[in-house]
């Protein structure tokens, strides 16, 4: 029995290239809601002509509630929305996922790419996880690594899949779209990019074999951000100390500590955030 889970962004979807594209309640995301589901379906379609016996679509964008249910492979199942423990890859902790997809996906704060960022669509400039720069890809890599999970796809814009190169080399990888700056980029139609993403989840599927889990920590996550009182607010999570006026920095023996020790220093962020001056 094979066991996929996709874990499903939207930023690094078919057509996707500006804010509103991926804001909820716009109008523009819901016409990008139904790309992004093309996606997902094109993805769990290879999967299963790859011989995969059972997958689950993991929401991860946002409100992590933008995939059309009522337009999802039947075959498959959709975890949706938030407050989950591993929150992008919920549902690899219980031990029966062989493979990860990392679907729609994009690249990190601070580097080139389509809607590039890292948690926050703003305010963070830089993350590293033992002085290498991560993306969410290479974060959430991390911490399937710890549950012998290997990255066995990723989809998104041209730089996300050379991201992908540095912390899953191995996976297959699509480009849906090639940048051209952070809010503009060349897309490739629908019907293309779920074609593309079809073939390369077919073959994707022979990777999913678990191995042996991770065991490299202790972690040291770092943290840069535009302004100064956003480090301060930062420090309210134990263990997190500043090393720059505007960065901050915590170890932790674990990824699924680290990562979960970062969802709580953005979430506190993201409430120091004041309109306008940020």
């Amino acid at each position: 029995m094979t066991k996929i889970l996709i874990s499903a962004d939207m930023e690094g979807a078919t057509g996707v290239t500006w804010p509103a594209d991926v804001l909820p309640g716009s109008e523009q995301w819901q016409r990008c809601r139904h790309m992004f589901t093309s996606d997902v379906n094109a993805a769990i379609a290879g999967f299963f002509d790859g011989g995969a016996d059972e997958v689950l679509v993991n929401e991860a964008h946002w409100s992590m509630r933008n995939l059309l249910l009522e337009k999802l492979d039947e075959r498959a199942q959709m975890l949706t929305g938030r407050h989950k423990d591993l929150s992008m890859v919920e549902g690899v902790q219980h031990g029966d996922v062989d493979g990860i997809a990392f679907v729609g996906y994009h690249t990190g704060a601070g580097t080139e790419g389509v809607l590039a960022h890292t948690y926050l669509a703003n305010s963070i400039t830089g993350v590293w996880v033992n002085g290498e720069q991560a993306s969410e890809g290479r974060l959430n890599a991390l911490v399937v690594a710890e549950y012998g999970v290997p990255v066995v796809l990723v989809t998104g814009d041209d730089r996300t899949g050379i991201d992908a190169r540095g912390y899953a080399p191995q996976a297959h990888t699509v480009a849906v779209k090639d940048y051209v700056s952070r809010y503009a980029a060349v897309c490739r139609p629908p019907a293309r990019t779920a074609a593309d993403i079809r073939v390369a989840a077919a073959s994707a599927a022979a990777l999913a074999v678990k191995h042996t889990p991770a065991d490299a920590g202790p972690y040291t996550v770092e943290l840069e951000f535009d302004a100064v009182h956003l480090a301060g607010a930062a420090t309210v999570v134990p263990g997190v100390e500043r090393t720059g006026e505007r960065r901050v920095s915590y170890t932790l023996p674990t990824m699924y500590e680290a990562i979960r020790a970062f969802k709580a220093v953005t979430t506190l962020v993201s409430q120091a955030v004041e309109e306008q001056y940020g």
